[in-house]
């Protein structure tokens, strides 16, 4: 070879790539004669690909991760230090990252109290699936053991949260799945099941809840498991009076609340948490993405001391306690990046930042609706955005797919990477899907929502 070595060059990773990773959520086809995108550096929202080109991340690591941006060196350096100290050991022994974690935590979460480590989303919710079944068993002769879930909404990838998911596109041709879980309607009042407004419609999605526990049967429900804002399914905020009477249904019905905060968990909404917009008191919360931003791997399972107490009642038994772990669960990595996260949120008034900056694209995909009759309704809470597709404002009908996505290409070629609704509900992958990181800046924002107005241009004309 004549030719001198150049770190540069990435040719020989690129074709590793091509040769033996297997993607996430792709078809490889393309692969066999495009180059895979391969992103090698990021810094506060910009990330640059291997031919050098330079965008402006609006999905924070392309699903809802990286809410504190790029390039932190504090939060490097910290799992650095901790991992030469102590990397790991089962969680079946505490540790030190995890102990001041999880106190921090859990005062940001009142009314909650324990917190149980796992290393995804998916199993965070698995945990909570799996500790309604023993609490059915040993409080209800195994009899309330169903857990309901909602049209729309997502749980993770695994079988078990997969019979949870509400997403029959993600789902197909993966069933059988696991019995006792039962579907309850979407509270999406855009795409109306009822015809209602306002309060009205989300008390009466609540009600089709309620209906679905006595059809059931009150005595075999033992949970209902909600995200606070709908996030694949086409980010979808709740109605009025929808969170109230939920709360209500639950406590007439003795059936715990689960809500899975994997997406909007950790500052994403504005708040801590996105329950917390609404005074939901839940008996479960699962997060994962946010928690670390993405610097290591941590989830979340966490719990009331009244929950936590059902599994110590009976120190006799040796069934009794939570018979479970998470391997990855014990890594110091996770919680290490964690503390980091959560002071930087606070130091930086990432939460005010993200109510701002929120309003101001709202505000922003508010002024492209009027331009563009393609857009047939913008929601979100803080910098978690949607703005749905659809060919006729009328019939709401949505828009083909392959437009949605040739927005989304646009804009990716004008150096902006937003999302878009993925596999996700048959014949309604139409919402654009926006989650900048908490640190984004006005420019930022105008920056995203011009490149989409270019691209909506592009596309529908």
């Amino acid at each position: 070879m004549n030719t001198p070595f150049s770190p540069n060059d990435l040719t020989a990773v690129i074709e590793a790539d091509r040769a033996h990773l297997w993607h996430h959520l792709m078809q490889h086809k393309p692969l066999e004669t495009n180059d895979p995108r391969i992103i090698v550096e990021g810094k506060g929202m910009r990330v640059w690909d291997a031919t050098g080109k330079e965008h402006l991340d609006a999905v924070s690591g392309a699903v809802w991760t990286v809410n504190v941006g790029y390039g932190r060196e504090r939060i490097a350096k910290a799992v650095y230090d901790q991992l030469v100290k102590m990397n790991y050991f089962a969680n079946s022994a505490g540790s030190i990252p995890g102990s001041v974690f999880a106190e921090m935590l859990i005062e940001k979460m009142p009314g909650m109290s324990r917190v149980y480590y796992t290393n995804s989303g998916s199993e965070a919710n698995e945990k909570a699936f799996k500790m309604v079944r023993q609490i059915a068993h040993k409080r209800h002769g195994g009899k309330k053991h169903k857990i309901l879930y909602r049209d729309r909404d997502y749980h993770g990838s695994t079988l078990a949260a997969m019979s949870a998911g509400g997403q029959d596109e993600r789902n197909a041709q993966y069933g059988p799945f696991a019995p006792g879980f039962v579907r309850v309607p979407h509270c999406m009042e855009y795409r109306a099941q009822w015809d209602l407004s306002g309060e009205e419609y989300g008390a009466k999605a609540a009600d089709a809840i309620e209906e679905t526990i006595l059809r059931e049967g009150p005595d075999t429900v033992g949970a209902l498991c909600l995200e606070p804002v709908t996030a694949g399914g086409g980010v979808i905020t709740p109605p009025e009076g929808y969170w109230p009477r939920v709360q209500e249904i639950c406590r007439k019905y003795d059936v715990l609340l689960h809500i899975d905060e994997v997406v909007c968990g950790v500052g994403r909404t504005g708040t801590w948490f996105g329950y917390q917009h609404y005074g939901v008191e839940p008996d479960f919360v699962t997060m994962a993405k946010g928690v670390a931003s993405g610097y290591a791997a941590i989830a979340c399972m966490v719990t009331t001391e009244e929950v936590f107490a059902m599994f110590k009642d009976d120190a006799s038994d040796p069934l009794n306690y939570f018979r479970d772990i998470s391997t990855f669960g014990g890594c110091t990595a996770g919680p290490a990046a964690a503390i980091e996260n959560m002071k930087i949120i606070e130091e930086e008034g990432l939460l005010e930042n993200t109510t701002r900056m929120g309003e101001r694209m709202l505000d922003n995909l508010h002024a492209l609706s009027e331009k563009h009759a393609v857009i047939g309704d913008v929601r979100g809470k803080g910098l978690f955005l949607g703005a749905e597709l659809v060919s006729d404002r009328t019939s709401k009908e949505p828009c083909a797919e392959k437009d949605v996505q040739a927005v989304v290409a646009d804009c990716m070629a004008q150096g902006v990477i937003i999302g878009a609704t993925n596999r996700s509900v048959p014949g309604f992958n139409n919402t654009l899907c926006f989650s900048p990181a908490l640190i984004a800046t006005a420019d930022d924002i105008d920056e995203i929502t011009q490149a989409v107005d270019k691209a909506l241009t592009k596309v529908f004309g």
